[in-house]
């Protein structure tokens, strides 16, 4: 029931496995890899009680022994404080540049732990277990890591290629509905970016694999990956088109600055969706997609039971201004000018620097109107 799915960049390919049961065959899988039968572990404190003794004997059954490192769960750990406890534990640890550490969690401990591995030693290989949906299709498979700053989301970082990503989709079955649900944000959003076909699945299918439906659940997390397995093949490092893996992200990046990165208020993946939604709102008011596309967009998620408005976000936030200003922050842009995903339908995004701020700033003044 296992799926490969190949990252061919040349010099530095790797291959996604997908399926369940992962991480009892991990040794068989990563020992090719070792040049001594050791590896290094991170994980959090949420995914740890509940998987690393699995991961381990999967390891032990091969003759690979581990150390490992817990950290804290949740967004505050993309911070200098943890990256700098994880570099200095690995020193400790002694491990090598010709050693293998695995990041065991979800998109926190992927980007945090790659960006630990891309320095040590200028350079160790890492190979990523990812625990949570939107690390399995999305964070894991794309060699970008790093941490937050004060200024803004993943402002610090290297391009750092896994070696080996192990998508254990049976491992989804003990998120919460609300986590698997936010992972769900990043899977959409393959949809929308590049293959409506694919959303028009999700609308029939989604719910099936929220349900625990293994088939759609494999199939869901496969073509995800596959879509950006072809992106980032094409473009490594952000030049032209993997930015469109960006859709929805740069309103998204603006409201986890404004909830302070408290996931209690909001998630990435929530983030991610509402970001979607707004958008094709925009994308509509310049006339480029039908009134009907946001309104499909907004249907799906709320048939999905996700957040997908400014409305379903609890606290306060800026004004139109205070977001958009955060928006400047945002890794997108370019000269000075902020590039926007946008979309002339379902399935067709494209990137632009050429869209009118007041476009932006009416949206956002109509959604945050809608909090009441």
């Amino acid at each position: 029931m296992t799926e490969i799915v190949h990252v061919g960049l040349p010099g530095r390919e790797y291959d996604i496995h997908i399926g369940p049961g992962l991480l009892g065959q991990a040794g068989a899988l990563i020992g090719p890899l070792l040049r001594r039968p050791r590896v290094a572990i991170v994980t959090d404190a949420t995914v740890g009680p509940l998987h690393l003794e699995t991961l381990c004997k999967g390891l032990e059954i091969q003759g690979i022994s581990s150390v490992s490192l817990t950290l804290p769960a949740g967004e505050a750990t993309k911070s200098w404080p943890h990256f700098e406890r994880v570099v200095e534990w690995l020193l400790k640890e002694k491990i090598e540049r010709n050693d293998v550490v695995i990041a065991f969690g979800g998109g926190v401990i992927g980007d945090l732990v790659g960006f630990a591995a891309a320095v040590l030693r200028r350079g160790v290989r890492f190979v990523q277990v990812p625990t949570s949906l939107l690390a399995q299709v999305d964070s894991s498979v794309e060699g970008k890591t790093g941490i937050n700053a004060p200024q803004g989301k993943n402002l610090i970082g290297a391009f750092h290629q896994p070696s080996l990503v192990l998508a254990d989709t049976e491992v989804l079955g003990t998120l919460t509905e609300r986590d698997y649900l936010a992972g769900y944000g990043e899977v959409a959003k393959y949809g929308l970016l590049g293959d409506s076909e694919f959303f028009q699945w999700l609308e029939s299918n989604a719910s099936r694999a929220a349900s625990g439906d293994m088939a759609a659940r494999i199939h869901l997390v496969k073509r995800s990956v596959e879509m950006k397995a072809e992106i980032v093949t094409r473009d490594e490092t952000e030049q032209g088109d993997r930015a469109l893996l960006n859709l929805g992200h740069t309103f998204c990046h603006a409201l986890e600055s404004a909830t302070h990165y408290d996931g209690s208020r909001l998630l990435h993946g929530e983030g991610v969706a509402i970001g979607c939604a707004l958008a094709f709102e925009v994308s509509a008011r310049l006339g480029l997609c039908s009134q009907e596309d946001p309104s499909r967009v907004r249907a799906h998620f709320r048939d999905m039971k996700m957040k997908v408005d400014l409305s379903d976000i609890s606290g306060n936030l800026p004004d139109a201004d205070g977001l958009i200003a955060l928006m400047g922050q945002d890794k997108k842009v370019v000269d000075g000018k902020l590039r926007f995903i946008l979309a002339r339908g379902i399935g067709e995004a494209f990137i632009t620097s050429d869209v009118p701020p007041e476009a932006v700033r009416d949206v956002l003044k109509e959604a945050l109107r809608g909090r009441g």
